[in-house]
């Protein structure tokens, strides 16, 4: 995909997530593809930046510390009902597919499990602005 045609061009992107190798390859997908990417590495920081910023989505994991996911998701979408929200996670103690459920419940737009290909990610954020992109033009 061209990076012009490309959905994700010029959007601005918070990627919230505490494993700074997964971080920092997400951070590298979203800016090939024309974002402009907000890192944080726990949901403290990453509320400051949505504040500050107002992004167009947010990518949040769901288990890490200093606020976790599913109450920072309740926050943004409380401060911004519009904001797209791809929440992810591996589970920990609770499995995937119960926190992931829980934060879907709870205002995310989309949820993926832990392990993922980052062009899994970039796909399901594309699909998530894709409608407000075609309601632009």
């Amino acid at each position: 995909m061209d990076q012009l045609t490309d959905p994700l061009y010029g959007k601005i992107i918070l990627i919230i997530e505490d494993d700074p190798t997964l971080l920092r390859t997400l951070c590298h997908g979203f800016r090939v593809s024309g974002c402009q990417v907000l890192p944080a590495q726990d949901g403290e920081e990453g509320l400051a930046k949505f504040d500050r910023l107002r992004p167009d989505i947010v990518v949040t994991d769901i288990l890490m510390p200093n606020r976790e996911g599913v109450e920072t998701i309740l926050t943004m979408k409380k401060r911004a009902p519009d904001v797209k929200i791809l929440a992810i996670s591996g589970g920990g103690v609770l499995g995937a597919t119960t926190v992931l459920d829980l934060a879907h419940r709870l205002g995310a737009d989309a949820v993926l499990t832990k392990p993922f290909r980052s062009g899994e990610v970039l796909d399901v954020v594309r699909r998530l602005i894709a409608p407000a992109a075609s309601a632009d033009d």
